[in-house]
């Protein structure tokens, strides 16, 4: 069961092959027999999963089914969830237990779908390594020695190893697809907008996003009919109509016209990386696409940009945790002033005071118009950059990460190395635009991922071309050694 998708996990549980009590258990036993290995998880609450689980099963047994009903789903420990621990991989949430669930988590519930437990990832979503966590680093299925990526590292390698069908990610700047190419699953950033950020922690608001993790285009697909859509309580929430995003997985690619840009293809990509991608191109020109080279003309501002408006807006987010209300507080403060520096200095972890620093002198008097005025300037034209390559082509095709997973600890040193493995990724954030990463193939062993973007709110293209070129390859099903289908280990 634990290799199967979800469409076959759904088709066992509607004609009785297993129940959902049985499904949660046999995962529930993975994660308790496997975890410590790969550290995936930071909370999961067996109680509440098989209670979810039996109840499951009564609306299957009625015919009151979704596709979810009944399916194990685990979450990044980002999303607020009622009466279960949510403490964003830090210190400083370690104790916070939500009053409400957020709305991606409302959904997914409604639908009927069992939380196994929420999973381990990079402190307030701020890294890209998921070794900044407060619980410990998390570690690559495929390598224990490497890292799973980050900061929905937690996710990626419960889905990788098979400790949980399909997860949940969120991605600022590349941490749903990056983590994914690292572990050799799929994952799919929406277009901003598309998936409710309400009960979502904010780590920088006007580039977070939700999306699903999971082993296949088309499993990721079945998890965006739930949980797109607009959510009146989300003012950042996007009104587009939601599409049946199963529904032209199969339509052919013939004539679609993918941009391959200049800028992806150039200096600090790793030779290896490059071969299993232009190997993946042919793939998808023997479907019908079209290979044409496009340019990116201000891809070299993504990263200074990024990195002054993702800190700034984490500056700003991250005041709220002052030991007040909620979360970690010091003990004994003698005073007010004692009580926020005390509690900051001892609830954060380095990673994130350093982005606080950066982004509190961007936004200081004085350094406002020079950093981030600037900043927000070349943002405008990286989108605009997008928005004119779209009108030549129909997607963007490249590399998801310069490498494949790197060692743990060999950059942990080095934030500026740490920072420029996103550098394929954080343009779609600052951009807004939806984007994807798939198995392409293995370099020394190790998975490479194939980023697929597209213009805003075109998932449907995402996904039935990613379907395609899966349906065509098998990379999306190697796994890990020792992950065995049926789950064993």
């Amino acid at each position: 069961m634990h290799d199967y998708s979800l469409d076959r996990l759904a088709q066992g549980l509607r004609e009785g092959e297993f129940s959902s009590v049985e499904l949660t258990r046999s995962y529930l036993d993975r994660i308790s027999a496997l975890d410590g290995q790969y550290n995936a998880f930071i909370t999961v609450d067996e109680e509440a999963a098989l209670a979810a689980a039996a109840e499951a099963d009564q609306r299957l047994a009625t015919g009151d089914a979704t596709a979810l009903t009944g399916i194990p789903i685990a979450h990044k420990d980002i999303f607020c969830t009622r009466s279960l621990r949510t403490s964003c991989g830090s210190r400083m949430l370690d104790n916070f237990v939500p009053p409400y669930d957020a709305t991606l988590i409302q959904k997914l519930n409604q639908a009927g779908a069992v939380i196994l437990g929420k999973t381990n990832m990079d402190e307030f979503a701020m890294g890209s390594s998921n070794e900044n966590s407060y619980y410990g680093p998390v570690r690559n299925p495929w390598n224990t020695e490497t890292v799973p990526g980050g900061s929905s590292g937690g996710s990626a390698a419960a889905v990788a190893a098979g400790l949980a069908p399909v997860a949940t990610g969120t991605d600022t700047g590349g941490s749903i697809r990056q983590p994914a190419a690292f572990c050799g699953i799929t994952g799919l950033k929406p277009t901003y907008g598309r998936v409710s950020r309400l009960g979502m922690v904010a780590y920088a608001s006007s580039l977070d996003q939700a999306g699903p993790m999971a082993r296949s285009a088309k499993d990721c697909a079945v998890m965006m009919n739930t949980i797109a859509g607009h959510d009146p309580a989300d003012s950042t929430s996007a009104q587009e109509v939601v599409p049946d995003y199963c529904a032209n997985l199969e339509q052919p690619l013939e004539g679609l016209r993918i941009g391959l840009p200049r800028e992806y293809f150039g200096e600090g990509l790793q030779g290896d990386v490059a071969q299993v991608i232009d190997a993946a191109l042919k793939e998808l020109e023997k479907l019908g696409a079209k290979l044409q080279e496009v340019s990116l003309p201000h891809s070299a501002l993504t990263i200074p940009a990024y990195y002054i408006i993702a800190p700034a807006e984490a500056s700003t987010n991250l005041s709220r945790f002052d030991g007040v209300r909620y979360g970690h507080r010091c003990e004994d403060p003698a005073d007010l002033h004692d009580l926020y520096t005390r509690t900051r200095e001892e609830g954060f972890g380095a990673e994130v005071k350093r982005r606080i620093l950066v982004g509190t002198y961007a936004l200081s008097a004085g350094y406002y118009d020079a950093y981030y005025k600037k900043a927000q300037q070349a943002r405008r034209l990286i989108r605009q950059d997008f928005l004119d390559c779209f009108e030549q082509v129909d997607l963007i095709a490249g590399p998801t990460t310069p490498g494949t997973a790197f060692a743990l600890g060999a950059k942990t040193a080095d934030p500026v190395a740490m920072y420029l493995e996103d550098v394929y990724t954080l343009a779609a954030n600052l951009a807004g635009l939806p984007g994807l990463s798939m198995p392409a193939g293995l370099a020394d062993g190790m998975p490479v991922g194939l980023q697929l973007l597209a213009p805003h709110f075109a998932e449907q293209r995402l996904l039935q071309t990613a379907h395609l070129f899966q349906q065509t390859t098998d990379w999306h099903q190697h796994r890990p050694a020792g992950i065995k289908a049926g789950g064993q280990s």
